[in-house]
This record gives structure tokens, C-alpha cells and sequence, in this order.
């Protein structure tokens, strides 16, 4: 894309992605925030980006991985809240923090304070509902920190936080198959809890006559997803994307969900599946299931929600990050932004660029403020970002 008229190469940038240790990357069964990490930081290896994966030590990617513990916690039968083991990452990731342009962290609200004091621009994903256990209050306390959400459901709570952008999950489909027929039963994938929906689900089937199979946390399930007639995702629990939903749509299957959450971005009502209010509407919906056309839904699955957009995605957020640390934020709130405003819905050129990386040398520069400073900088930080922000929103 170098020759392409208007569009900039994408400097080489040195990315830290940060993942929980709690379950190797990729994760060998079912794992949604390690299957993102994954995902992206093969993308970006592939694009040349030089890529370090903080991660348990039995993670497997094309890049470099540091080992934050030997193996994942889980997989050695470890079952406390691993907090410190979030707190001892973070602190390694910080020690080396000089070596990067950019860090990307997935330990949702834990990277905040690093985020706040780091020297290297830190971006965290939040992945979660952040409407319980008190984080929609703690994001508040860090309005400068730089957030991408997964959907515009996630963040709707905390409006005025230092929203960078928000990027839909994208997946690699290369491999997925498309079933132009529909099979003849009815399918459920994802926790066995009440809040997804386990019980509406079999309600439905019971009502509409058809057979219903349950798969739990499994890998892969593609050839089920594509033998099914709909995918039921029910549950009350909004899900902040719900991977369920793009990856069933990949196959042609339609999904029937309700209207909460993530499934109302990435659910096309009519045309690749439906939203629903009740079990009462979900019993018409699959009686309407005979109108959508599989070949169209894998299409829109496959375009909206492939890896390269997503990765391409990101790609324009670090060099947004990195040009807002290159000129100082306060210069960074006036100077025009070059290049598109991160968006689920515009069609961006897949090297298209914000700005240049910075120097090694500027990565390290200057001493850490006294807290009277520490006090205008935050001010002066929010105010950059909220101003960043806006001229992002009115652009897209």
C-alpha cells in the first residue's frame, strides 16, 4: 500500500499486549479476551510490527512472548481471584515499559494507574460489563486514562470517560465453513448459567418443536454452528460484544437474540438474524428464520467483523497515541489529527496512518513530576483527550 495515492505507510512500532495469565494465548478450549489478544497480535506481526505478548509462559504466537508465569493459572489447577499475579504482570510490563512505543493492556481495570503514570502511552480494552462491581465509579476516578470499549452498549455508563475509540471484535474466518442449508435444530453455545439463557433456550425449543443442542466451553465448533437452523443467545446478561454472534453469522447461521447489549451492533434485525424482547418473540422469530439468506449473513459476518478490520483498527489507535505523545498533549489537543476517526462503520485503507512513531531516545525522556504537577498534568491530560475526543466523534 506504500504506492497508494493519500495514503501514509504505517511507521514499524514496538507493541507490549498485555494478557491475563489465567489461560494460555491462544487458549486451547474457548477463552474470548485470549482469542482477541491472539488474533491481534498475529495481525500485527504480520504487518511488521515488532510485538511482545506478556503472557502465561505455555502461550504459542508468531512474536516474542515474555512468560509472566511459567504456566496458565488455571491449566496448573490455580483457583484464587489472582490478583497479585495481575499486579506482578503489570509491574513487569512497566519495568520494560522504555522498550515500547505503545502498551495495550487486556487486565481491564487493573493497567489503570499505569496508565495514568507510564511514559509510554498505555491503552486498555475492556472486555466486561462495567455496570457492576464498581467499575463504572473507578473509571470516573481515572477520566484521563485511554479506554477502547467493544461496543457502544459497554460504554454507555461512563460517557464522559477518555473513550479512544471503540472497536468491534474480529476474527479470523479463513477457515470457517458456510453452510448454504439450513440444518434442522436449534443451538446454544456459551456458559451453563442462567444469565445466558439456558432456560430460554429450551423453552423455545419446546415451543417451536425443534431439538435443541447445547455446546459448552468447547473450541472448536464451527461444523455446529453451520448444521444449525439459529443460534439462541436469550440470555438477560447484556453481553458487552458477544463473540457467539459474529461467529455463528461466519457460517450463514442466523442468530436469534435479545435486544440488550453487544447483539444489538452486531446483529442485523431481518437480515442476519433477529432481536428479540421476549421468549414470545423468539418463538415468531424462528418461524420467520425462512426469510434471511445464509450466503448474504456469512458475507456481513465475514466483512464486518474479520481480523484485519479489527487489527487495522488498533493499528490506527497506537499511531494516534504515539502522535499524541511525540507533540506533547498539549500541542496534541490543537494540532489537526491526518488520517480517519476510528470507527466500527467507516472503511479504513489497511495501512493508513496518523503519524510517525517516536524516537527511542523521546520514549525515555524527562523525570517524573512532584505531586503539586502531577495535579495540572491530569487536568491538562483530560482536557487534551476530552478535546481529542471530540474532533474524533464530530469526524466519524
Amino acid at each position: 500500500m506504500a504506492g497508494d495515492a493519500g495514503v501514509t505507510p504505517v511507521s514499524r512500532l514496538r507493541i507490549a499486549l498485555v494478557a491475563p495469565p489465567f489461560v494460555p494465548v491462544p487458549p486451547p478450549t474457548y477463552a474470548g479476551t485470549e482469542r482477541i489478544v491472539a488474533t491481534l497480535a498475529t495481525g500485527l506481526h504480520e504487518l511488521g510490527h515488532r510485538v511482545t505478548v506478556y503472557a502465561s509462559g505455555d502461550s504459542e504466537l508468531p512474536c516474542e512472548v515474555v512468560p509472566v508465569v511459567p504456566e496458565a493459572l488455571w491449566r496448573s489447577g490455580y483457583r484464587g481471584d489472582g490478583l497479585a499475579h495481575l499486579e506482578k504482570t503489570l509491574a513487569r510490563v512497566w519495568e520494560h515499559a522504555a522498550d515500547y512505543d505503545v502498551i495495550h493492556s487486556h487486565l481491564e481495570a487493573a493497567t489503570f494507574l499505569m496508565a495514568r503514570y507510564c511514559r509510554t502511552p498505555v491503552v486498555t480494552t475492556l472486555h466486561r460489563r462495567l455496570d457492576v462491581g464498581g467499575v463504572s465509579a473507578l473509571i470516573d476516578h481515572f477520566p484521563d486514562v485511554p479506554l477502547i470499549a467493544i461496543s457502544e452498549s459497554q460504554r454507555r455508563w461512563n460517557r464522559d470517560a477518555n473513550w479512544i475509540a471503540t472497536i468491534h471484535h474480529g476474527l479470523d474466518f479463513a477457515a470457517t465453513p458456510i453452510a448454504d442449508i439450513p440444518g434442522e435444530y436449534l443451538l446454544f453455545v456459551g456458559r451453563i448459567s442462567p444469565e445466558k439463557g439456558v432456560v430460554e433456550a429450551i423453552e423455545v425449543a419446546t415451543r417451536t418443536g425443534r431439538r435443541l443442542v447445547m455446546a459448552a466451553k468447547v473450541y472448536e465448533r464451527d461444523e455446529v454452528y453451520a448444521g444449525a437452523l439459529a443460534t439462541l443467545m436469550l440470555g438477560a446478561w447484556p453481553e458487552p460484544f458477544g463473540l457467539v454472534a459474529i461467529e455463528s453469522m461466519a457460517t450463514g447461521t442466523p442468530v436469534i437474540a435479545r435486544r440488550a447489549g453487544g447483539c444489538t451492533e452486531t446483529i442485523e434485525h431481518g437480515s442476519s438474524g433477529f432481536l428479540v424482547d421476549d421468549i414470545d418473540e423468539a418463538v415468531h422469530a424462528v418461524s420467520r428464520l425462512g426469510t434471511l439468506h445464509r450466503p448474504h449473513i456469512a458475507a456481513y459476518a465475514r466483512g464486518r467483523f474479520s481480523a484485519e478490520r479489527m487489527v487495522a483498527r488498533y493499528e490506527q489507535v497506537y499511531e494516534l497515541l504515539v502522535a499524541q505523545r511525540g507533540l506533547g498533549l498539549s500541542q496534541a489537543a490543537e494540532a489537526p489529527l491526518t488520517g480517519r476517526a476510528v470507527s466500527n462503520d467507516t472503511q479504513l485503507p489497511r495501512r493508513a496512518s496518523i503519524a510517525t512513531s517516536v524516537s527511542p531516545e523521546r520514549s525515555t525522556r524527562g523525570a517524573t513530576p512532584r505531586t503539586g504537577r502531577r495535579t495540572a498534568a491530569r487536568a491538562r491530560t483530560g482536557a487534551a483527550a476530552r478535546s481529542t475526543r471530540g474532533r474524533l466523534d464530530k469526524a466519524s
